[in-house]
């Protein structure tokens, strides 16, 4: 069975292409996880996604919160994050949802194949770590 782990900010969401992004999130807004256009064409992504599901990959989402946070900020990003998802990707039926403190290694949280927008975190991640321009041809090789 292959593990698919997915990122989203900078990934599959375009948190930084939301104007004020950083000032919000310092304001522990959490608009801008909710705000995010899709950085991918979802409704492919979806598509290939449920095939794999159905082959029997696992698909997982490995984000990280904010990076200055409290309890309350991190319950109100994790709901924005978990409410992108199902509005953009409503037909996909993750495996496993891990949203963990900002800087938690990755590597320590799944195995696999890895899409991240951060060097460091597909470095740390080391062999089937990939970034986001590479989604889709990897996703097809596995089917």
């Amino acid at each position: 069975m292959i593990e698919i782990n997915f990122d989203m900010d900078g990934t599959i969401a375009d948190l930084y292409g939301v104007e004020d992004w950083l000032p919000k999130l310092r304001a522990s807004d959490p608009s801008p996880y909710a705000d995010a256009r899709p950085l991918v064409n979802l409704s492919y992504l979806a598509r290939l996604l449920n095939r794999l599901l159905r082959s029997g990959c696992e698909i997982n989402i490995i984000s990280w919160l904010s990076k200055s946070s409290t309890p309350e900020y991190n319950e109100a990003v994790t709901e924005a994050k978990l409410a992108w998802l199902s509005r953009h990707l409503p037909s996909v039926q993750f495996t496993k949802i891990i949203i963990v403190p900002y800087g938690t290694p990755k590597q320590t949280l799944g195995s696999g194949i890895l899409f991240d927008d951060e060097e460091k975190n597909r470095t740390a991640w080391g062999d089937g770590a990939h970034d986001e321009t590479e989604i889709f041809e990897v996703l097809k090789s596995l089917l």
